[in-house]
């Protein structure tokens, strides 16, 4: 049932134990539905709906929510970063979400090397407390930046580095635990902390508990009853570690820390194949590495640096100096049979070769190249979807490489694929497996499958979960690994901890059925009707939403990897509802309708959506390239259909058309002077829906086109005179020389080459200076520079932006004229129908020069050159002028890269600070400018993130502190930092508005850094 406004309604029982909670918890307790659909899913295949969600403050809040549940017979899931890949993190009850509150570091002792720590405390948030002491914690998941301590010790997480540091019950001492009828638990060694009947339920069974279980580096299925035996110290913290909080809730832990090494160097060693790569794995560990991680080339970019070979193995050493590491690496190379190798010692190599296997679990859902065009439930070509599922059985390492192609051999005989990679020195393996989880014989499949590969791994002596545990992904299967003895002996252990069965009910033991529950079950089975492409997903919107399967790389509390971008509203906000993983959930339950109820008119995602930046950092940063700001430009077009839109959106939206009207006008000056008049602005602002805060920019007296064109025509009547005079305009066109003399009149140090220069809106209408700088350059770099048509070139275009061609007759009709434009600001306000109009008729101006071969469009704003790049072709997928565009596009810089290599810009030698525009690292890529920035001497590295500003984004009404903290999270404190000598990069006019408002420092765009370099006559200006 719904209410008036499309929201399901409360359920009396439900609204009974909201209230309850709410009297009784001094956390949040939040049944609403943005609430509810956040959690329905962790990064399993699983998903499952709760009642509500609480975020308690402390132990006694835990106990509080235990107490009402019990009491009314509701189940309660721990919940940490929501990064599980079983389904353990997932529950129909009430789930505790720990992040919010209790995630402190409560205490560091250098001295005992240990840490108190809160469940929802994030890993790296401990490795940075750690670390100026010289100490970290052992384990580290690849979700480093977003998995919480609560998390790991439910699960047992390991990481890359176990193979010197264990697996995380290998580094506990002791946790607090508040137990399922509400006792507080101290758990520890020598039976310290445990349930009544524990001790006689083992002591009752030590036969069994001594041989019932392999003996693995990475043994994480089942229940850690060995660890109570009175040989290993009857430890009750190390038997909870991977128990997945089916024993009790964690609300605090002592854990241990180690020694980190001052230096480490990395070893890349290549061979043939991953068999190859796992069967040299174990001979590695006796020369004491601190990894061995194992990866192929199916997960690996072209362009990764690695050397060659077709799977490598990551070797890690450290040592108490660089060369001590660099010479421990180094006879582990000589000692590996190899058949090619490479060794980092720079820390930022290693940075950027470790993101490649942090970034795998993401990757390796996507499959290149699936045959036969696109599948039910495996995503269109080129690529096809792979999934969990069977995502991280382990085996002794020396039976690595023997079972690596037992499995492969087993996925060939059901016609399924996967990538393997992991952690080879532990024989631990991840792989996702391009499973059909929609289709009825699909999942079928995907059972036989599973059981078949668990009975393989036990034959190789293995363990069914190396590191994620059982969930509801593997926990049916245990009888396979254990036997039902055991099983059995697992349940009853269950019975002490938590006799009502319901903390987290359904894992580990009787479990829910491993193909129940699945997420993808609940979408749509037709594709729903959109107005972009998506080529990735075939133009299926459901498959474009699903491609997040939660690894919430988007949920880091700083700049992954330094010059990331994604997700800058999260990290302002500390929000999961504005993360991109958050969002996704939010469309995947949409699009299902169970929860959220309104379809495309959901105010629960258009809050959601409205704090998106629209930065495309996810495009690139998110390892399985979801792309929310063309997600929200697609739901604003629905949400909005046939309804009044913010005034914003007709304000700022439509800003090239307001600014073209105000040109078309010659009211710009009467427009700046109304600006200027504080109660006039703050009218405007008010009714434009833009920010108070914010100061309206001014307008430019002469736009980029008008200084165009009257240049134009001097130079056109310089160079008639010079000819009349019999000067170097005269001669023929004999093969073409003549139209060469030609260029050379107009353009001084013209070497043969024309590009087209895109005079987008900000540089037309705002900032000249930018495009006037352009042409400056590129026109000392010998490349001729001219501009789009204003009109429809019927006869041949002439590139002045004013000019209709030959004086024929049709020429003499009126003709209205147009600007070309990349339709990014109706684009990022979900104003698709104009977008889509604005762009045919910019095609339709670009369509005589989308003839050419080698056309070359110069875009100097970033976010235009990527709108033209991604939107277009997107947005119109029929039209294949729009493809033809796009690939002509280059940014400032790639231009002078590829059309005038052997031009030497001039010498700055000054450093440069600034941000990289989030539309370029997201879409472009700036390595063309990294080497341009290098050629002309300026130093330093720009800032990651996002300035915060993105276009409209900044400017309307609400956004204003969260525009602020983007700013200030990487932009602002690092132009702060900088001395005076410094250049302040900003090739985005956003960019530069916001530093401009926000800080005393004025940012520049590339061009005009070196147009004035070139007017103050440097040494090393001019060609080659």
């Amino acid at each position: 049932m719904t209410d008036l406004g499309g929201r399901p309604e409360e359920q009396p029982e439900s609204a009974e134990l909201r209230s309850e909670l709410t009297k009784t918890v001094r956390g949040e307790v939040s049944f609403d539905v943005t609430a509810r659909a956040l959690t329905t899913m962790d990064a399993s295949n699983y998903r499952r709906v709760p009642l509500g969600v609480v975020a308690p403050r402390d132990a006694d809040d835990v106990a509080a929510v235990l107490a009402v549940c019990r009491s009314r017979g509701v189940p309660v899931v721990a919940r940490g970063g929501g990064t599980s890949i079983a389904g353990q993190a997932t529950g129909t009850g009430v789930v505790l979400d720990f992040t919010r509150h209790m995630n402190r570091i409560v205490e560091l002792d250098p001295d005992a090397r240990t840490a108190v720590v809160q469940p929802g405390a994030v890993l790296d948030r401990l490795q940075e407390a750690a670390a100026p002491h010289g100490l970290r914690f052992g384990p580290d998941p690849s979700t480093h930046g977003r998995c919480t301590l609560g998390g790991m010790i439910g699960n047992n997480s390991c990481g890359s580095h176990s193979v010197a540091w264990g697996t995380t019950a290998d580094n506990v001492r002791e946790l607090s635990v508040v137990g399922a009828v509400g006792d507080r638990l101290r758990l520890g060694r020598d039976w310290r902390g445990a349930p009544d009947g524990l001790r006689a339920l083992v002591e009752g069974e030590l036969a069994l508990l001594r041989t019932g279980f392999p003996d693995l580096p990475r043994r994480i299925s089942g229940y850690a009853l060995d660890a109570l035996l009175p040989e290993r110290g009857a430890d009750v913290a190390r038997a909870y570690c991977g128990s997945e909080g089916t024993w009790g809730i964690l609300t605090e832990a002592v854990v241990r820390l180690v020694e980190a090494p001052r230096a480490r160097a990395l070893a890349v060693l290549a061979y043939p194949d991953e068999s190859a790569a796992a069967d040299a794995a174990a001979g590695l560990l006796p020369l004491g590495p601190l990894t061995v991680e194992g990866m192929a080339a199916d997960l690996v970019p072209a362009n990764a640096g690695l050397p060659r070979g077709g799977a490598w193995l990551f070797v890690e050493t450290g040592g108490g100096s660089p060369a001590e590491a660099r010479a421990h690496a180094d006879t582990i190379v000589r000692a590996a049979d190899v058949q090619d190798a490479l060794v980092v010692t720079d820390p930022a190599g290693q940075r950027a070769l470790w993101r490649l296997r942090e970034d795998a679990s993401g990757t390796a859902t996507r499959i290149p190249d699936t045959v036969g065009g696109p599948q039910p439930g495996r995503g269109p070509g080129p690529g096809g979807e792979a999934w969990p599922g069977w995502e991280d059985c382990a085996v002794p390492p020396a039976r690595l490489g023997a079972y690596l192609r037992d499995f492969r051999a087993l996925l060939a005989a059901h016609g399924l694929r996967g990538t393997p990679y992991g952690h080879f020195g532990d024989g631990c393996i991840h792989v996702r497996i391009d499973f059909d989880l929609i289709s009825t014989a699909g999942v079928a499949r995907f059972r036989r499958f599973s059981e078949e590969v668990a009975h393989l791994v036990v034959s190789h002596g293995g363990s069914l979960s190396g590191e994620h545990g059982d969930g509801q992904a593997r926990a049916e299967l245990l009888p396979a690994m254990y036997g039902t003895e055991m099983v059995r002996l697992f349940e009853r252990a269950k019975d002490l901890w938590d006799p009502d069965g319901l903390l987290n009910p359904g894992m580990l033991v009787r479990p829910h059925r491993l193909d129940e529950n699945l997420r993808f079950a609940v979408l749509p089975d037709r594709p729903v009707d959109v107005e972009f492409g998506y080529p990735a997903d075939g133009g299926d919107f459901s498959a474009a939403v699903r491609r997040c399967v939660g690894v919430a790389k988007c949920r880091t509390a700083s700049v992954p990897g330094g010059d990331d971008v994604m997700c800058p509203s999260f990290r302002a906000t500390g929000e999961e509802e504005h993360s991109t993983r958050g969002r996704a959930r939010l469309l995947h339950e949409m699009l299902a309708g169970e929860i959220v109820t309104g379809g495309w008119r959901s105010t629960e995602v258009r809050d959601a959506l409205d704090l998106c930046l629209s930065c495309k950092g996810c495009r690139s940063d998110c390892p399985v390239g979801v792309d929310m700001a063309t997600y929200k430009a697609e739901f604003l077009h629905h949400h909005y259909a046939g309804r009044r839109r913010p005034a914003a959106h007709y304000a700022l939206g439509r800003l090239p058309f307001w600014l073209a009207a105000v040109t078309r006008t010659r009211s710009t000056r009467l427009v700046n002077s109304l600006a200027s008049v504080r109660p006039l602005a703050a009218l405007a602002k008010r009714l434009a829906g833009v920010s108070p805060e914010r100061e309206i920019p001014r307008l430019a007296p002469e736009t980029f086109s008008q200084w165009w064109s009257a240049r134009f025509r001097d130079r056109v009547r310089a160079y008639m005179r010079e000819r009349r005079r019999g000067g170097p305009g005269e001669g023929t066109d004999e093969g073409g020389s003549g139209g060469r003399r030609f260029a050379s009149g107009l353009f001084p140090g013209f070497g043969g080459r024309t590009v087209l220069l895109w005079p987008d809106t900000f540089t037309e209408h705002l900032e000249p200076s930018v495009g006037r700088a352009a042409v400056r350059v590129l026109e000392t770099a010998g490349l001729a520079v001219l501009l789009p048509p204003r009109t429809v070139m019927r006869h041949g275009p002439i590139g002045d932006g004013v000019t209709r061609g030959p004086l024929l007759l049709g020429t003499l009709l009126p003709r209205r004229r147009h600007r070309v434009c990349c339709g990014l600001t109706y684009v990022s306000t979900g104003q698709l129908d104009r977008a889509r109009t604005v762009l045919r008729r910019t095609l339709d101006l670009m369509e005589s020069y989308l003839v050419m071969d080698d056309l070359a469009v110069v875009v100097l704003e970033p976010s235009c050159a990527a709108a033209l790049r991604t939107d277009l072709p997107e947005l119109l997928h029929d039209d294949p002028r729009a493809a033809r565009l796009a690939a002509a596009v280059t940014t400032f810089a790639e231009a002078l890269e590829r059309y005038a290599p052997d031009w030497t810009p001039p010498r700055l030698d000054r450093p440069a600070v600034g941000q990289t525009h989030c539309h370029q690292h997201a879409v472009l890529g700036d390595g063309a400018e990294r080497r341009l920035r290098e050629a002309a001497g300026l130093t330093g590295t720009l800032a990651g993130g996002c300035c915060g500003l993105a276009g409209n984004f900044g400017f309307e009404k609400g956004h204003e502190e969260v525009s602020r903290a983007c700013a200030e999270e990487q932009l602002l404190p690092a132009v702060r930092a900088a001395d005076d000598t410094a250049v302040v990069l900003a090739d985005g006019f956003s960019c530069r508005t916001q530093l401009a408002q926000l800080s005393d420092r004025r940012g520049r765009h590339l061009a005009e850094v070196l147009a004035e370099a070139l007017e103050n006559g440097p040494r090393g200006a001019g060609p080659a």
